[in-house]
């Protein structure tokens, strides 16, 4: 009976140094709050790089900073800087920000994430294509990344928005926070402690601005996942 007791200790604080393990690999801890929502984890120095004022959060990415991991494998990008903010993925959720990038250069973006790891991540991004265009953009990784290529947006700022009942999840995004737009509805496959995240990027470029503003994170979903409402 007590070696049953010592076995089952062992497994709970293996379990736990596993968690901390997995938790500590997610960059750098730190201490941002945009609104309700507060950022415990920073990759790729983004706490260094971000300034929280008010109701509004700027990070200015560096040159030639992105997360993509190509289709064939042959190289990977994880460069670019993540704020990162702990979720109860057994809880529905809801997170929405708005987002205002200053383009220069193609592939200059302001982005969501559901963040797991370096190989396992989804982005929601608000992008300059390859025409100038500034478009909706996701990218799915499961060890190497899709690529999806939305709508045009005819705005310098876009409210994004990602949803949760806790089997599905939701992108969307509007430019008067009323009006929603679906742009991917997939399954919720994350485990229960899952990361969302802030980022700002300029994979070809020298640099890329991007506010974040009316930042709100609740465990609560949306009622239409068509509508986005």
């Amino acid at each position: 009976m007590k070696n049953h007791i010592w076995i089952l200790i062992g497994v709970v604080f293996a379990l736990i140094s596993c968690k901390k393990s997995e938790e500590s690999s997610l960059g750098e801890p730190c201490s941002i709050m945009l609104n309700n929502v507060a950022f415990t984890r920073s990759l790729n120095g983004a706490m260094k790089i971000s300034q929280a004022e008010n109701s509004r959060l700027i990070m200015k990415a560096s040159e030639k900073t992105d997360y993509f991991n190509e289709p064939d494998g042959s190289k990977n990008y994880g460069n670019a800087p993540v704020l990162l903010t702990k979720v109860d993925n057994q809880k529905p959720f809801t997170f929405t920000v708005k987002i205002s990038p200053t383009w220069q250069e193609t592939y200059d973006a302001g982005a969501m994430y559901v963040f797991l790891n370096e190989k396992r991540w989804f982005k929601f991004a608000f992008e300059r294509d390859e025409r100038k265009l500034r478009r909706m953009v996701t990218v799915r990784t499961t060890e190497t990344s899709d690529d999806n290529n939305h709508d045009v947006v005819d705005s310098t700022s876009v409210y994004m928005k990602m949803s949760s009942d806790t089997k599905t999840i939701g992108f969307y995004y509007s430019t008067d926070k009323a009006n929603w737009q679906l742009v991917r509805l997939f399954r919720n496959e994350y485990p229960a402690e899952t990361w969302l995240g802030i980022s700002s990027q300029s994979p070809m470029g020298k640099g890329n601005q991007t506010i974040f503003e009316d930042c709100s994170l609740t465990q609560t979903h949306i009622k239409d996942f068509r509508m986005g409402i």
